[in-house]
């Protein structure tokens, strides 16, 4: 209307002089200059580190220019035929679908044990738990590897698979215990009143409530699974190695391989970690789950 003053768009409109004020002050100090160099150095070299083996893994050459001389697919069909990476994929979809279940199957029981009950040395036993995460894997991975090739287990599935489960089993009780805290002792009391047994009780009323918690903890085993290096290199055969053990063969094992299909292959291994990374960090943040059970 033509008397009606213009509606002044908010986003046009000037800051507030306490908000200019702030980023003012921001700018002025030397502290946040610095941190802001540090962030951008590391994305820096993390752009690096990711940008070139991509490049080079759709180049035709790259020798002496900016980018490669001109663009391909083909290293990735010949990674794949070359690594024999059908079967590497296979193995390590087996062994880390294997992992989990057993480590759901052994671990969570034994964070109901922990979460329940009051024994003596109990803080012994949690300590004995968080030793496999805390110390380097290659600590007791070399001791564990001996043993396993004097029963004749290195070198199978069977052996790769057990390798895994020392770490991957703590991790899971150390996940599941807050969980299992947070359910009113009272619900299973109650049960037990009806008469149910405690088969019927840990598969019927618990394992509903704990669905969340065996979630979180299955993918963040499987993330660690398919990124352990030491353990499974210490224990697989030429047939049960999973990628990226059989990334380190293609990179530094005897005889010539073309760079370009090395860098394929690591793509395909960075791929595969960040379809499982932001699986993990989208559905199951372990802080997030255990707040929700106890705000229900």
């Amino acid at each position: 209307m033509a008397g009606t003053p213009a509606t002044r768009d908010p986003a046009a409109s000037p800051a507030p002089p306490a908000a200019r004020e702030a980023r003012r002050r921001w700018y002025r100090r030397p502290s946040n200059w610095v941190a802001l160099a540090v962030f951008g150095f590391f994305f820096v070299n993390l752009a690096g580190v990711i940008g070139v083996p991509l490049l080079d893994s759709f180049g035709t050459r790259w020798f002496t220019t900016w980018l490669p001389d001109g663009w391909t697919t083909k290293w990735y069909g010949d990674a794949w035929q070359e690594f024999k990476l059908g079967q590497v994929f296979w193995a390590t979809a087996l062994v880390s679908v294997l992992v989990v279940f057993f480590s759901v199957v052994i671990g969570v029981p034994a964070a109901y044990a922990l979460a329940r009950r009051q024994f003596p040395g109990k803080k012994l036993v949690l300590l004995l738990f968080l030793l496999p995460i805390l110390v380097p894997p290659i600590t007791y991975g070399i001791p564990m590897a001996t043993v396993l090739y004097k029963f004749h287990l290195a070198g199978t599935f069977t052996g790769v698979i057990l390798a895994n489960l020392v770490p991957s089993v703590p991790f899971v009780v150390l996940t599941m215990t807050p969980f299992i805290e947070q359910i009113d002792p009272r619900i299973e009391a109650a049960a037990r009143m009806c008469g149910a047994r405690t088969t019927a009780i840990f598969l019927r009323v618990l394992a509903p409530l704990l669905v969340p918690g065996i979630l979180a903890a299955s993918v963040l085993v499987l993330v660690r699974t398919v990124g352990m290096f030491e353990l499974t290199f210490l224990t697989a055969g030429p047939d049960s190695q999973t990628l990226i053990v059989a990334l380190y063969y293609a990179m530094f094992s005897a005889g010539i391989r073309t760079q370009q299909s090395i860098d394929a292959m690591a793509v395909m291994y960075t791929l595969s970690m960040l379809v499982l990374l932001v699986l993990a960090l989208r559905y199951v943040n372990p802080t997030q789950l255990v707040t929700r059970v106890r705000d229900e």
